[in-house]
């Protein structure tokens, strides 16, 4: 004959404390193999209601920080920030930062920020220029071509050279005009 252990459940509605809504975003993080736990994902694999966390600790983010985790998603940077990492970039590539270039290190803020305190990146590039003049910040010096510039590829896409190949009759000319060879 088997024994049946008794488990005790929590009921549905009942409170919980601050300890364990940390302990469980915890456990998620560890999860994860992550030092932060974004909302959507703690809604797949978190206990808890998300906004329970939110409200209890006044935001996402504050609970983070509690549970000693990173921020997920900063918002309200500031100006000087947005400012600084354009800056950065600047000083990186040797020459005005694109839209594209916000995605990859060095730069460490989105395109998101920008669009949202700005309205567009071209926007926050305008306002950038104007802070930096009025401080006296240098602008700096303008590389020569090709020095600390991501190099283009100059390998055709497989779209265009599937369209060529269908032009060609799936032939590769060679040097002479006569010869033909079979593309395979």
């Amino acid at each position: 004959m088997t024994s049946i252990n008794f488990e005790l459940s929590r009921v549905s509605g009942q409170p919980v404390d601050d300890a364990e809504l940390l302990i469980d975003l915890k456990l998620v993080a560890k999860m994860l193999g992550a030092s932060t736990v974004s909302i959507p994902k703690y809604r797949e694999y978190g206990q808890y209601d998300e906004s329970t966390i939110a409200s209890r600790f006044g935001s996402w983010n504050e609970a983070l920080l509690t549970a000693g985790l990173t921020v997920s998603n900063e918002v309200n940077i500031s100006d000087d920030r947005l400012f600084e990492n354009i800056l950065a970039l600047w000083q990186h590539y040797g020459r005005q930062p694109r839209r594209s270039e916000l995605a990859k290190p060095p730069s460490a803020i989105s395109q998101s920020p920008y669009n949202r305190r700005f309205g567009s990146w071209r926007a926050a590039l305008e306002a950038f220029v104007e802070y930096a003049n009025a401080g006296g910040t240098e602008a700096p010096p303008v590389l020569e071509k090709g020095e600390n510039q991501p190099k283009s590829g100059r390998d055709p896409s497989l779209r265009l050279r599937w369209h060529v190949l269908q032009r060609d009759r799936h032939l590769l000319r060679l040097r002479s005009k006569s010869s033909y060879i079979t593309w395979c």
